[in-house]
């Protein structure tokens, strides 16, 4: 199985929280095999992978693939059988995180705004930048459609993952087709972070949050830019919305 998306949607988080199901083993870093490095060749992202039994599903994580054109044709070569996760969120909130990670590693960039729209009193957004291209979930799952049915696809709600964590793995266990192991009892708040933690993870036993690089204070951005963006992408949602069969409710 393979989480493709979306970034700043919470995949970190799914990948930590499916890797303590004893019939899971995960890749903890990104390999971007089906995007960066392809011509690496298949057994070269074979030997990236931890070992399993036959019982086991193996799991990797590379939020770009949703947004690469040649990723669903390059997957479905390798086994079309492989199952999909994406995790989603509120495109707006989603490219705010986006903008607020890029910043804290490029302190000079130009404001959320400036490169948000190609001329703002018009309302035009740039959606050649990749914060707000990779938000038009519909266009990118038109992609993925063309090789792999609906039933393969999974889709997590980045927002629910936060307020009901147990709820969202049960799902995905269900998807996995693996027993419900995860529940209720393997999740505390933080509350200084803002999200959901392990109570204890898969290696150590111990309590296990994710990095300083998760739940960083977003940058606070004009309210009626926000509002922009929200119209700009309302019918992006509602026809994902309608292609899924699930209202996220970011409306």
């Amino acid at each position: 199985a393979i989480v493709v998306g979306v970034k700043k949607g919470g995949t970190r988080a799914v990948l930590e929280f499916i890797r303590v199901h004893p019939d899971v083993r995960a890749l903890g870093t990104e390999p971007h095999f089906f995007d960066r490095n392809y011509d690496r060749g298949l057994e070269w992202y074979r030997s990236l992978m931890p070992r399993t039994l036959d019982s086991q599903i193996t799991v990797e994580k590379t939020p770009s693939y949703f947004v690469t054109k040649e990723a669903p044709r390059r997957i479905f070569n390798m086994s079309r059988d492989t199952k999909l996760i994406v995790v989603v969120r509120n495109p707006v909130t989603r490219a705010i995180s986006d903008y607020t990670q890029t910043l804290s590693k490029k302190p000079d960039i130009p404001t959320f705004e400036g490169l948000s729209f190609r001329n703002r009193s018009l309302g035009l957004v740039d959606t050649s930048w990749n914060a707000i291209r990779i938000g038009m979930y519909a266009v990118h799952l038109e992609s993925w459609l063309q090789y792999f049915p609906l039933s393969q696809i999974h889709f997590v709600s980045g927002e629910r993952l936060i307020t009901d964590p147990a709820g969202e793995m049960g799902k995905i266990q269900d998807f996995l087709g693996i027993k419900r192991v995860i529940t209720d009892k393997h999740f505390y708040f933080n509350k200084t972070k803002g999200f959901p933690c392990l109570k204890k993870s898969e290696s150590s036993g111990l309590p296990r949050c994710l990095g300083k690089s998760k739940g960083r204070t977003h940058v606070q951005i004009d309210p009626e830019v926000i509002e922009q963006l929200r119209d700009f992408y309302r019918p992006y949602n509602i026809k994902f919305y309608e292609t899924v069969g699930q209202d996220f409710r970011w409306e």
